[in-house]
Parts: structure tokens; C-alpha cells; sequence
């Protein structure tokens, strides 16, 4: 006995392609899925823990990073005076400037003069020279796995200079800060 195939109807031939559209169509909406989810954990990742983003407040690093700016900053170990660090305190992230590591001595003269190690910190990032808000007492040495941090507007910025924020431990630094990318005028490397 011989079958013979009987030519399907045009109907039964849309049918069947409308069908494998469907599965066409689902299987790359779910891989289009998947590779965004991939994509978003791996962005969150690499922001939380080697690239954070912040958005600056306040104007205690002013002229240099402005209310409203949004930088980039990368895990550090080897910070070196002048480089800017972002910091945990409390329940915020503050920016602030590398002045010295553990066992320096820190002292400002009354005209706002910095020294480190009894030399003058050079620091052509500074408008505006001023002793500022301060607590303590100068010559001042930095403790062991501490370091001393300064906001760029030294007349207001509460900072390690004053005991409330005090110098900061190695296990609250964020990051140092590298990049500006908003706003889009000043986008570029942070000195």
C-alpha cells in the first residue's frame, strides 16, 4: 500500500509558520532577557565593588569638584597626598583629599600653610588658604592605619581637623576619586 502525502492547505502552512514565529520569538525575547539581567548584575557589581559612582554634596571640595557632579572613583591602596578619597562616615559617603598616612605629622600654620613632615604640602588644587575648623591640636601624628583627610575650601569644610569627623580608617575608604563624567563640560580625569 502506497500513501500518498496530500499537499497541506495554505491555511494549515500559515498556521504552522505563525506557530514557529511564536517560538522564534519567545526564544530570543527570554536570551534578549537574560543577557540584560547578566548585564545589570555584572554593571552593579563592578559600581559597588571596584568602580563606584558618586554624586557630590556640599561644597567642601570646591573649586575642584562642585555640588552636583557625578564622579567615579577606584579601590586605592596607595593614596599619595593630594589624591581625592571618598570615605564612609556614618551613613554617608564623604569626599575629602589625601593630606597624610599613619605615623606622619600633620601641622597648619595659622595663614593655612600645610606641612607635612615639616615641609610645606605643595597644593595648587587650594583657591583660598585657611586654618579652618580645628580641635585639635597641631603638630599632629597620625595614628597607625589612619589617615588625614582636608576638603578642598579649607574655611569651611569639616574634615580630620576636626574631632566629630577625626582621621579616617583604611576599612572606610570607598575609593579614590579619578573621573568626572557629569556634567558633561568638565568631563575628564579629577586632579
Amino acid at each position: 500500500m502506497i500513501f500518498e502525502r496530500f499537499p497541506a492547505s495554505k491555511e494549515v502552512e500559515q498556521e504552522l509558520k505563525r506557530e514557529q514565529y511564536k517560538s522564534r520569538y519567545k526564544r530570543t525575547l527570554r536570551s534578549t532577557v537574560f543577557a540584560l539581567i547578566t548585564a545589570a548584575a555584572v554593571a552593579v557589581l563592578v559600581a559597588t565593588l571596584w568602580l563606584p559612582v558618586l554624586k557630590i554634596f556640599g561644597s567642601s571640595m570646591s573649586p575642584t569638584l562642585a555640588e552636583g557632579e557625578i564622579v567615579v572613583s577606584v579601590k586605592a591602596k596607595n593614596l599619595e597626598p593630594g589624591d581625592i578619597v571618598a570615605f564612609y562616615y556614618g551613613n554617608k559617603v564623604l569626599v575629602k583629599r589625601y593630606i597624610a598616612g599613619p605615623g606622619s605629622w600633620v601641622d597648619i600654620r595659622e595663614d593655612g600653610i600645610v606641612l607635612l613632615d615639616d615641609e610645606i604640602l605643595v597644593e595648587p588644587y587650594i583657591s583660598e588658604r585657611d586654618k579652618g575648623i580645628c580641635d585639635i591640636e597641631f603638630p599632629y601624628q597620625v595614628p597607625e592605619e589612619a589617615i588625614f583627610l582636608m576638603g578642598d575650601h579649607r574655611k569651611t569644610s569639616v574634615d580630620s581637623r576636626h574631632s566629630s569627623v577625626g582621621c579616617v580608617s583604611e576599612e572606610q575608604i570607598v575609593g579614590k576619586i579619578v573621573f568626572r563624567v557629569w556634567p558633561l563640560e568638565k568631563f575628564g580625569f579629577v586632579k
